[in-house]
């Protein structure tokens, strides 16, 4: 057994043995007749961050307050402790003289995670802490497994993810984290309001999976007996919606797409698309512009952020540069200038480009290289617009390049943070693209989307020209809040079980 199992296994003795140890003291509770998790409800009337904050307003006023021990200090007939509530911590003098000599006694063993009520005035003590001097204290929650030692915490990063209730405790920072969140999306939702935009609910759970380039999760329908996919994204539902006479519509929600997990990708995500009728992917580009810096600038105070050490600058006047024009600059070499596959697989196999043999068209191999040699470089905000039409399958061609379509993606720090389109509007030709998609995945292409027959029918009635765009949000979360990871902004990422 190696020095790590063995100090594993010595730290779970100790941990069953604080377990029995508390399991003890709760049946002592219990046998006495004050089982703590009997109580259902306790009237707290203040917060420790609203206490401290307006400290003038509660000197010496009676308050009740409630919250985790997270410290604790046993000084003979008189104690202090800390508890920390939603917004912050606190400190509480705890006496004998104002408890009584059995209610101090069943305080004094009471541990760090216990959940208690405090009632008493507010005070400072000598070295000027604001607290509250107690006159009860209530158990209201027995805590049966210890915390971390508090010097430690809670450091190691795969428990972290799969106890987040702990590393809520533990970590602050984290907890500023979901906090920046909330209020992000909170702001976007201002944002799209004002702007005229309805947010809307469509399904999670589909026919078809269809909405963009990815391989779905599978599920089963029992009562109809039908395969059903978790969507990939709401795109084409959110296009009926366009069709049915919404000029302005948004959607947040999950999508979820059965990939590779990294710092940058979850199974399930949360995603933003809205689609706006009478515009283009132009008109896109504004809003996203001024959608991000918005919110930029409404949460953090600032457009101007540092992410990983890195300084980006999120005012507007966003750079715009094709994906030919990109590789060009990066490369050398000029994709207006090869005209059919044969020449753009001699190129690839010049520079060391990879591609599948089932995506070995012009078009497959431009996004090959674009990826390749240009993507990890767009540190600063940059669109890059004009895709070929083999991996855009839902938008509009170019009408001075019908190779090309109207589509561009945002990158920031050399990552992906929008994808966005004049949609495509012509039944004829998404008809003939779907027809495409489903000889890929024939083929073998298990990120090749269906047939959607439905969404074909829509748009014969009539899709008016529409502008449309994915934005997602936890990626945008990530760059705003400085985090690593997308782990370490969703409160429950993907882990594979332990056991």
């Amino acid at each position: 057994m190696s020095e790590k199992d063995n100090n594993n296994q010595m730290e779970e003795l100790d941990i069953n043995h604080l377990m029995q140890i508390r399991r003890d003291k709760l049946k002592e509770l219990q046998e006495a007749g004050k089982n703590p998790y009997e109580i259902t409800k306790f009237n707290r009337t203040n917060t420790a961050g609203e206490i401290k904050a307006n400290y003038e307003k509660f000197e010496q006023k009676d308050v009740t307050v409630a919250g985790r021990i997270i410290a604790k200090r046993i000084m003979g007939k008189a104690s202090f402790c800390t508890i920390q509530d939603s917004d912050g911590k606190i400190q509480s003098y705890v006496s004998i003289n104002d408890l009584g000599e059995e209610s101090y006694k069943e305080f004094k063993t009471w541990d760090i995670g216990d959940i208690i009520g405090i009632t008493g005035f507010v005070f400072k003590t000598r070295t000027e802490e604001i607290s509250v001097h107690a006159k009860s204290v209530t158990l209201l929650s027995k805590s049966l497994r210890p915390l971390p030692e508090k010097f430690h915490g809670l450091k190691d990063t795969d428990l972290r993810y799969r106890q987040r209730y702990v590393d809520l405790i533990m970590n602050p920072e984290v907890k500023e984290t979901f906090i920046l969140r909330s209020k992000i999306l909170k702001e976007i939702r201002k944002f799209m309001d004002e702007h005229g935009y309805m947010e809307v609910e469509t399904p999670m759970l589909t026919t078809v999976a269809t909405g963009d380039a990815a391989r779905p999760f599978i599920t089963h329908h029992n009562t109809l007996d039908l395969q059903m996919y978790l969507r990939i994204a709401p795109e084409l539902n959110l296009k009926r919606l366009i069709v049915g006479g919404f000029d302005k519509v948004f959607e947040i929600g999950k999508n979820f797409r059965n990939e590779g997990m990294d710092i940058k990708h979850n199974p399930e995500f949360t995603n933003m698309e809205f689609y706006s009728a009478y515009e283009d992917y132009n008109d896109m580009m504004n809003i996203s512009e001024q959608l991000i810096s918005t919110v930029a600038k409404n949460v953090l105070g600032t457009t101007k952020i540092t992410y990983q050490g890195q300084e980006i600058d999120l005012a507007p006047g966003w750079k715009k540069i094709t994906m030919i024009e990109a590789i060009k600059e990066r490369t050398g070499v000029d994709f207006n200038t090869i005209n059919t596959d044969e020449e753009a697989q001699k190129v690839a196999k010049e520079k060391g480009v990879e591609y599948e043999e089932i995506k070995n068209t012009r078009g497959h191999i431009i996004n090959e290289f674009f990826e390749t040699f240009v993507e990890e470089t767009l540190i600063q905000p940059t669109f890059i617009m004009d895709y070929p039409v083999e991996v855009s399958p839902l938008t509009k061609r170019k009408k001075d390049d019908p190779r090309l379509v109207e589509r561009f993606e945002l990158f920031i720090d050399g990552r992906e943070y929008g994808n966005a389109y004049s949609e495509l509007n012509d039944p004829i030709d998404q008809y003939e693209r779907f027809l495409k998609q489903v000889e890929a995945k024939e083929k073998g292409d298990e990120e090749a989307g269906g047939m959607d027959e439905d969404f074909v029918n829509a748009l014969e009635i009539g899709l008016p020209p529409t502008g449309g765009m994915g934005i997602g949000l936890d990626r945008l979360i990530m760059l705003l809040t400085d985090s690593a990871s997308i782990r370490d902004v969703l409160f429950f990422p993907t882990m594979k079980p332990l056991n």
